[in-house]
C-alpha cells in the first residue's frame, strides 16, 4: 500500500520514516500543500495525507478520485477545509487526526496571565528603556471567574489546569462531563458571558459557532472582559472585535487564530505587505496580543498528528474505519 503526504514540515519527517520502517508502507512526500499542479504525486496510491491548511476543494477531490484515491485523513483536529459534500459525492473515507490538548491547553492559559499581567504592555516599555510600574498594574487569576466554552479534550484539560489556580470556572458545552462538572460549574451561555472576567473558546468552526462572538455577544459581556481564541478565528465577528477594544468593552484580548490567516500565517513575509488590515490593525493595541497559529506546535503534537494520520490510513485499508473517521 501507498501514501502520499502533502504540506510536510520538516519536524514530522523523523516520525513518518519511523512509522514507515513499523508499517512497511510505500509513501511519497512533498512540503507543497496540495493543488491541482501535485495532485499527480498521489498517483498509485490508495490513501492520502495533507495538513489542515489550504482548501480542499471539489477539483481536487475530484482528481485524487480519478486516480484511485480512496482515503483521506487530515493531520489537523479541525476539517473545516475539506469541501465535505464532495469528499461524500466521490465516496471518500475521511479522518482527522488529534494530539495531547497539553499544548493547546498551556498555551491558552498562558495568553490569560499574559493579558491578565499585561505582559505585551512590559515588553514594549522595556524596549525603549521604561521600568516604570505606572501602566502595569496587573490581576490576580485566583480572583478572576473564567468561563470555558466547550468541554472536549482542550477546554477540559485548560480547566483541570485553571483549577490549581483557585479561580471560579465556569463552563459551555454541548455535551456534559461528569468528570470536568467536578471541577467547573455548567450553565447556560448568557449566565457564562455575564459572569465571566475572562472567556476562552475550544469549539469547532460550525455553521452555530462562526461569528459566536459579535456585537449582539458582546453586550450580554463584563465590561473590560478579557477574551482568549485558540481554537478557530472565525468564531470571532473581527470587526465587532475591533470596536469592542476601541470602545474598552474588551479590557485584553488574546489570539492564536485569526479570520483570513490563510496564506499569512506559518509563511515568512518578511519583506512583504500584509494582507489583512483588520490582523494589521488589531497588532497595534497594547492590550491585544497575536500569535502565528502556533499554540498546537510542539514536538509532542506534531509525532501524534503523523502517528494519527497515518494509522488512520492503514485502518482505512484494513478495516474501512478508524476510530478518528469523520462520517460523511
Amino acid at each position: 500500500m501507498k501514501f502520499t503526504f502533502y504540506g510536510m514540515w520538516e519536524d514530522e519527517r523523523a516520525k513518518l520514516n519511523e512509522l514507515q520502517k513499523k508499517y512497511a508502507f510505500e509513501c511519497a512526500s512533498t512540503s507543497e500543500e496540495i493543488s491541482l499542479n501535485n495532485v499527480g504525486l498521489s498517483g498509485g496510491s490508495i490513501g492520502v495525507s495533507i495538513l489542515g491548511k489550504g482548501r480542499i476543494d471539489e477539483k481536487i477531490l475530484c482528481a485524487l478520485s480519478e486516480i484511485g484515491v480512496r482515503f483521506l485523513s487530515t493531520r489537523s483536529i479541525g476539517y473545516n477545509h475539506i469541501d465535505l459534500n464532495a469528499a461524500k459525492k466521490y465516496g471518500f473515507k475521511l479522518c482527522n487526526s488529534q494530539y495531547p490538548p497539553d499544548s493547546v491547553a498551556e498555551f491558552t492559559v498562558m495568553f490569560m496571565l499574559m493579558s491578565l499581567r499585561k505582559y505585551k504592555q512590559a515588553l514594549w516599555l522595556q524596549q525603549v528603556n521604561d521600568y516604570a510600574l505606572d501602566y502595569l498594574k496587573g490581576g490576580v487569576l485566583r480572583q478572576k471567574t473564567v468561563g470555558v466554552i466547550g468541554t472536549g479534550h482542550i477546554g477540559g484539560r485548560v480547566i483541570e489546569i485553571l483549577s490549581g489556580f483557585g479561580c471560579r470556572i465556569l463552563c459551555h458545552s454541548a455535551d456534559h462531563n461528569p468528570e470536568t462538572a467536578r471541577l467547573a460549574e455548567y450553565t447556560d451561555l448568557e449566565t457564562l458571558y455575564k459572569q465571566s472576567d475572562i472567556i476562552t473558546f475550544h469549539v469547532p468552526l460550525l455553521p452555530s459557532t462562526k461569528y459566536m462572538v459579535n456585537s449582539e455577544s458582546l453586550t450580554k459581556m463584563k465590561d473590560g472582559v478579557v477574551l482568549i481564541n485558540t481554537a478557530r478565528g472565525e468564531l470571532f465577528d473581527t470587526e465587532a472585535i475591533i470596536e469592542g477594544v476601541e470602545n474598552g468593552k474588551i479590557g485584553a484580548l488574546a489570539m492564536d487564530v485569526f479570520e483570513g490567516e490563510d496564506g499569512i500565517y506559518h509563511v515568512d513575509r518578511t519583506d512583504d505587505i500584509l494582507r489583512n488590515r483588520n490582523m494589521a490593525y488589531l497588532r497595534q493595541f497594547p492590550n491585544v496580543v497575536l500569535t502565528p497559529h502556533m499554540a498546537f506546535y510542539t514536538q509532542l503534537s506534531m509525532d501524534s498528528m503523523m502517528q494519527n494520520s497515518v494509522e488512520g490510513l492503514i485502518d482505512f485499508v484494513h478495516t474501512g474505519t478508524n476510530r478518528f473517521e469523520i462520517k460523511l
